[in-house]
């Protein structure tokens, strides 16, 4: 049995034989793909699957005080946490974090990144100090800001006494302890942000660019119809990123509130660990941890359909 093409220019005629081989070749190159990818997807279901479907085991039982499954309960811990107040004030707390965190984090890290990008002496110095946040973990810099915002010895009151400008209780006052955290965790952010963004932005052939002069396009112009259009998937990608990073901080909130003060940093992830670990109450923390990952997705799906459509792949 031969296969010959529709074409009849086409000399080429093919084998049943040829075609079980091809077969054959396909099937042993899935194999050999799979056992290379082994090792990471052992992990990967270990460490991300596995404790999933166990968390969401947990949450539909009653739990005794380590922690063993002793009675199904099915939605029962769902509508408790449901019914208490300090869930839907830790979704506002987290809600209004990650407004204010993502907006702020991508504006501030395209500014840099545009002003890194320019031709200019002594412009590796300048990415040298914006992306060495990136070597600084969220613990080190909890800590380090604790004395900048310091009522007393602060670096932060201090200016704003040589301002003759009131001070401002930044980590005890509830109006302004969720801003204080949200711009520890903007500078901590913006070191990787602006270096992926730089790296978008010197991938555009300049040629472009000189096109864009030549027809008397200004600086403003070429940014708006050329760099942004061409960076849309490190802009979509980084929003991604940032929203799901910023709904999941916990560190922060951990060394520097302890979710306070009057619950105004009790985050959800806080939420969580407090129910847990310090309430032993596992069945409970279960059910906000799926809840929190179904925000997470809901909120993944929206982005994907709303800003993906303004996304130029090419």
């Amino acid at each position: 049995m031969t296969i010959t093409p529709s074409d009849p220019s086409t000399p080429l005629v093919i084998s049943a034989q040829q075609l079980r081989n091809q077969r054959a070749r396909a099937i042993g190159n899935f194999f050999v793909a799979m056992l290379f990818l082994a090792p990471s997807l052992v992990i990967f279901i270990s460490f991300v699957f596995v404790p999933l479907l166990k968390t969401i085991q947990i949450s539909l039982y009653l739990t005794d005080p380590i922690g063993r499954m002793v009675a199904f309960a099915g939605v029962d811990n769902y509508e408790r946490i449901f019914s208490d107040k300090d869930l839907w004030n830790s979704l506002k707390v987290s809600l209004n974090f990650a407004l204010y965190v993502v907006p702020s984090t991508i504006v501030l890290s395209l500014f840099l990144a545009t002003v890194a990008n320019a031709r200019l002496r002594g412009i590796s110095v300048f990415r040298v100090i914006f992306s060495s946040t990136i070597a600084v973990s969220s613990a080190t810099a909890s800590l380090i800001f604790l004395f900048l915002f310091h009522p007393a010895i602060g670096i932060f009151n201090y200016v704003l006494d040589l301002a003759h400008l009131p001070r401002v209780n930044w980590l005890t006052d509830a109006s302004t302890a969720l801003i204080s955290v949200s711009m520890v965790t903007i500078w901590l952010n913006i070191g990787f942000n602006t270096v992926i963004f730089l790296a978008a932005m010197q991938g555009i052939s300049q040629e472009l660019y000189e096109s864009a002069t030549i027809d008397g396009a200004n600086f403003w112009k070429s940014f708006r119809h050329i760099t942004v259009p061409l960076i849309s998937p490190t802009i979509f990608f980084l929003i991604v990123v940032s929203t799901l990073n910023a709904l999941q901080t916990f560190t922060q909130i951990s060394v520097m509130t302890r979710g306070g003060p009057i619950d105004s940093t009790n985050v959800m992830v806080y939420l969580i660990y407090r129910a847990f670990y310090f309430n032993g109450q596992y069945g409970l923390a279960a059910a906000m941890s799926v809840v929190l990952f179904v925000i997470m997705l809901v909120f993944t799906v929206l982005q994907f359909g709303v800003f993906e459509r303004r996304v130029h792949y090419s």
